[in-house]
């Protein structure tokens, strides 16, 4: 991951890789801003804050190895990217995110432009990132009721899809219920008038096309005088039926002439003058039909027209237009008839949403079963977990009580935490102090991990509160929970650091900025002398200096 001008880094590169990180250095170097810069690579809100002072935006770029294909790889193509292949099961997918000092912000995935929001959903499939917010927000029902069902596995999963389908199924038979009932008076107004709108159509029968077709014919037969005049005028010009010349008569005339001239160029013209004649003749037909056609006609067709005219006028008015007149015959019938069958369409909609309903139940009283059971084995094995966390006496019960119902299912998860000998469990969030909250939730996630695992897992100082003997098991889970997942923590514990795999430190240059060669990956005695500050803030200290070689070995 590379970080540029976020906060006090001016520019950082942190090799993660695979099993357990951890990110250590002095306070204010900047430790919280590369899970910050996590957070904007998986959708988090964009925050002009984080732009580092003087700078013009702040920019964050990482690169998962993902799987091929999956739920990660699908959301990468809907977004128009490409992952980079690896090898025939996995792929680099390139993110990246930059904000402005204004609070803009743009995101990449896959070499594309994408919205904040598609790094958001990679993030549901791709890490689990947990600090103090995240520690808080652990005292929800909400947050509680998912990390048991995490922990239930597929048997759980499966109880809450059936309990959903079967909640979403008679909500929407109970809400076609409910408007069909609430809206009774309203349909069989609908109805009665859609009876009459449908008896009026049949009577009037309308044609496609009639209204236009009867206002072309009433214009023509209001202007007939005028239309017999210009038509027989034409007509003549054309053929006349008289002595008098005509077009017909002038191109036989030049027809003959040109054929005595005997030269070929005019006799060429010949047999256009003679296709002219021949549409002369063809139209003066036409023009004799239309003028019989008029002194057919006469005010009684024309009072027919109007009368015509104003019937689907009527219509029109009614409908607003002639073709949707006809659009109301032709589906009219059909929503009659659903209107009609209001009474039957009750007692079967009744009949379904009780059915509905006792699906429900069942599903529900399934899924609160599953739950029940998984709830007694999370707290059996999160109640080991803390024992091992240097909470021996300390109890966690997860206990499935009844709720409203909802999406979710009727079930209220509570967390409960018993920390000494003789207490009652109460909620974690009554019960438990910040460093006992930490271990609370790194237990949970060992646990669950062994059903569900994350492909990533982020801590920022998951360790605060706590040190000694604690502190080394915190490191030790970290250590175990990164054999299936891959760990990265911010810590200020040398007994946490000592259990990781790849110790990144994060050093402040004499100008209080960091840049990419203060991120050091260290190993050897360079390690050894970051274990030693994070025990005793000296670096040269030989009694730090043996102690943090005892944690090492220790970790080892």
């Amino acid at each position: 991951m590379r970080l540029r001008d976020l906060g006090v880094i001016a520019e950082a590169v942190l090799p993660m890789g695979p099993g357990f990180t951890a990110i250590t250095g002095e306070t204010g170097a900047g430790k919280t801003m590369v899970v910050t810069g996590l957070g904007l690579l998986l959708g988090a809100r964009a925050d002009s804050g984080a732009v580092r002072a003087g700078a013009a935006q702040a920019s964050v770029a990482g690169v998962w190895v993902v799987p091929s294909r999956g739920a990660v790889a699908d959301t990468v193509a809907d977004a128009g990217g490409e992952l980079e292949p690896l090898d025939d099961a996995r792929g680099e997918l390139y993110v990246s995110r930059t904000i402005n000092a204004e609070g803009r912000s743009r995101a990449s995935v896959g070499g594309r432009a994408a919205p904040a929001g598609v790094l958001a959903e990679l993030a549901e499939s791709l890490v689990v990132v947990h600090g103090q917010s995240d520690q808080l927000r652990l005292r929800s029902a909400a947050a509680q009721r998912e990390a048991l069902d995490r922990f239930g596995g597929q048997e759980v999963a499966d109880a809450r899809e059936a309990y959903t389908e079967a909640w979403e199924l008679w909500r929407t038979r109970a809400a076609e219920l409910d408007d069909l009932t609430g809206h009774r008076e309203q349909r069989r107004t609908e109805a009665d008038e859609l009876r009459a709108a449908l008896a009026l159509i049949e009577s009037t029968d309308p044609q496609p096309g009639e209204d236009a077709a009867l206002a072309e014919r009433a214009d023509r037969l209001a202007n007939a005088e005028e239309l017999r005049q210009a038509a027989a005028l034409a007509r003549a010009a054309l053929s006349s039926e008289d002595d008098e010349p005509d077009v017909t008569a002038l191109a036989a005339t030049a027809s003959r002439a040109l054929e005595r001239a005997n030269d070929p160029e005019l006799s060429a013209m010949v047999e256009g003058i003679a296709e002219l004649g021949y549409r002369a003749v063809d139209i003066a037909g036409r023009l004799s039909a239309y003028l019989a056609d008029l002194d057919e006609s006469g005010p009684q067709e024309l009072a027919a027209v109007e009368e015509r005219r104003a019937a689907l006028a009527a219509l029109v008015r009614a409908h607003g237009t002639l073709d949707e007149a006809l659009e109301v015959w032709r589906t009219g019938s059909d929503r009659l008839a659903q209107l009609d069958d209001d009474d039957d369409r009750v007692a079967r909609l009744t009949l379904e949403r009780d059915d509905a309903r006792a699906a429900l139940d069942a599903a529900a009283a399934a899924l609160t079963a599953s739950r029940t059971a998984a709830a007694a084995r999370l707290g059996a094995a999160v109640t080991d977990e803390l024992h091992e966390l240097a909470m021996p006496d300390a109890r966690l019960e997860v206990v499935v009580g009844e709720a409203a119902e909802s999406a979710h299912g009727r079930d209220e998860i509570a967390i409960l935490l018993a920390p000494h000998p003789g207490a009652q469990p109460r909620p974690v969030s009554r019960s438990a102090s910040g460093g006992e909250l930490s271990r609370v939730m790194l237990a949970i996630e060992v646990v669950i991990a062994g059903t569900d695992p994350v492909p990533t897992f982020v801590f920022d100082e998951v360790d605060a509160g706590i040190g000694g003997a604690a502190a080394i098991e915190v490191g030790r889970r970290l250590a175990q929970l990164s054999r299936t997942s891959q760990v990265i923590a911010v810590t200020h514990l040398a007994q946490v650091a000592a259990f990781a795999s790849n110790h990144l430190s994060v050093v402040k240059t004499s100008d209080g900025s960091v840049t990419a060669s203060s991120v050091q990956a260290l190993e050897g005695t360079a390690r050894e002398a970051e274990m030693a500050r994070l025990l005793s803030g000296m670096t040269d200290s030989d009694a730090a200096l043996e102690h943090a070689r005892e944690l090492l070995a220790l970790a080892g």
